[in-house]
């Protein structure tokens, strides 16, 4: 008898919670008019920042395709004559993205940066590859003063060995030998 009454407390509980909400009005948010507010944190497309100077932040490492669990970032690495490395071409296939963000994480220099903006769909999936030229953008991104030949000790036409910043200058290893 015990079953049954608890049987019949679980069915009206359950019917109690369908009347309470069959009054009440519906919660409808106008997508393309409203926009819901994205965390602060939330990583959607993927851009490539310039450094404070102007010029690429990417250095190819090849960091970024090496930590890509999915394989879709590709790249072409060559050197300036001043010394500064930079990617010849950089490719994103966005239809196997999975906006993890482990390619920012392994940036050393900042370059790659997700940003909050979710809103690419393309019927055709060879629109969904982005190259260079647009991922590229004209800011420094989340990271507005650093600029990696300035901290990196890697010698250019900029600066030689100990003249970046927190950068000590070089010891004579023959200097120090008993």
């Amino acid at each position: 008898m015990s079953d049954v009454f608890e049987a019949l407390i679980a069915l009206a509980s359950g019917f109690g919670t369908t009347f309470k909400h069959l009054f009440r009005r519906p919660i409808t948010e106008s997508y393309p008019e409203y926009k819901r507010p994205l965390p602060a944190r939330s990583r959607a497309r993927i851009i490539l920042t310039r450094d404070p100077d102007g010029e690429e932040r990417c250095v190819a490492c090849y960091l970024c395709s090496a930590a890509c669990p999915v394989s879709c970032i590709s790249m072409q690495s060559t050197e300036r004559e001043d010394g500064r490395r930079y990617a010849i071409w950089f490719r994103i296939n966005f239809a196997r993205c999975i906006y993890c963000g482990l390619c920012e994480e392994a940036c050393p220099t900042s370059a790659i940066q997700l940003t909050p903006d979710y809103e690419f769909c393309e019927r055709d999936i060879l629109k969904m590859v982005a190259e260079k030229e647009n991922l590229l953008v004209a800011h420094c991104g989340k990271d507005p003063e650093y600029n990696f030949y300035r901290y990196a000790g890697i010698t250019t036409a900029g600066a030689g060995k100990g003249q970046h910043i927190k950068e000590s200058n070089p010891v004579d290893v023959k200097s120090i030998l008993p």
